[in-house]
């Protein structure tokens, strides 16, 4: 009889810029401080991709090529890329395609996926598929963001959260129950009037006037946002457990989406967590988008250890959610 194949992820690479920008940095740029970022966010200083044509998939190619030379692969043996963003190098080509070209990838094929904060869980999902069918040995998921493209340095409800910053894994077929064991996903459209861009779509194409009027910047009504992303992020989190049988004395980490610092205190207590076994790195990188999951992976590989459960927990724009359970592989 043969053993369930599940998608384990075996290795792990990242990637953030060197340039900081700190609240004191944002101080001068626009009415805000460091103590009221710092309260409200929990987010100290943020890094940004700065350099003439440098692009999303400048920070996701040296995290894959880390993640093979960690697990001693060449880029040719990868089957699939997966990058889950929301700035894109460019509209087409897709982004997974120039980061398969740039590392020598020429037997992957690859795709672009977009689901705001919690693309790198909708990305590990399908990437799992691709692995649980059997078809597919090697699938890379990457989540990788150059948010400071598309925020406004003028606007203080969206410039002191994001940064810029990139993570990807890798993984492979298991049959010794190693891998991701379950997803719960979410997904409500009626909240994108509150997190959106608003031209640069089929809907508003690019013009003089669009641009003018600085509508291909993020905009978000905070407060709104919040209010969802903490009821969303804290039930799915707390229906995954429940779903799985399992309480928070059985996981060994949870691995929040690096939105905000309360949102991810209201998520650990729902799931009756200590805050020793979440992984926050938001005071140093922000907002990354879909590489805040990643990253986490990345900054604490080496504290996690084969058979560790985890949970991977995100909210996102769109409005978009969810949780996945990972048994650790190695």
């Amino acid at each position: 009889m043969n053993k369930t194949i599940s998608a384990a992820i075996t290795a792990v690479g990242g990637y953030v810029p060197e340039e900081k920008l700190t609240n004191f940095d944002l101080e001068k740029m626009v009415d805000t401080n460091d103590e009221w970022i710092r309260t409200r966010t929990g987010i100290s200083e943020r890094r940004i991709l700065k350099g003439e044509g440098l692009a999303t998939s400048d920070m996701a190619v040296p995290a894959v090529l880390e993640l093979c030379k960690k697990r001693g692969i060449d880029p040719l043996e990868i089957d699939c890329i997966i990058c889950c963003t929301v700035t894109p190098d460019l509209v087409f080509p897709a982004t997974a395609n120039i980061i398969g070209d740039k590392i020598g990838a020429k037997n992957a094929f690859g795709f672009d996926l977009q689901a705001a904060c919690s693309g790198f869980l909708y990305g590990v999902t399908t990437g799992a598929s691709f692995i649980e069918s059997g078809r597919y040995k090697k699938v890379v998921v990457v989540g990788a963001d150059k948010m400071s493209a598309i925020i406004d340095y003028s606007d203080r409800a969206t410039c002191i959260i994001f940064g810029d910053g990139a993570g990807a894994i890798l993984l492979e077929p298991n049959q010794e129950g190693y891998g991701v064991q379950d997803s719960i996903l979410r997904s409500d459209g009626s909240g994108c009037q509150y997190l959106h861009m608003k031209a640069g779509g089929s809907k508003k194409p690019a013009s003089i006037e669009t641009v003018m009027a600085k509508e291909h910047f993020a905009y978000q009504e905070g407060q709104a946002v919040f209010k969802f992303a903490v009821k969303g992020m804290a039930d799915v989190s707390a229906e995954l457990l429940e779903r799985n049988n399992l309480t928070g004395e059985d996981i060994a980490w949870l691995v929040p989406h690096q939105a905000n610092l309360r949102i991810i205190d209201a998520t650990a207590s729902r799931m009756k967590l200590p805050k020793e076994k979440v992984m926050i790195n938001i005071q140093k990188y922000g907002n990354t988008t879909s590489g805040t999951i990643p990253l986490c992976l990345w900054e604490w590989e080496n504290q996690l250890n084969k058979g560790d459960k985890i949970v991977l927990a995100a909210f996102g724009g769109g409005f978009t959610w969810g949780a996945t359970l990972v048994n650790w592989a190695y």
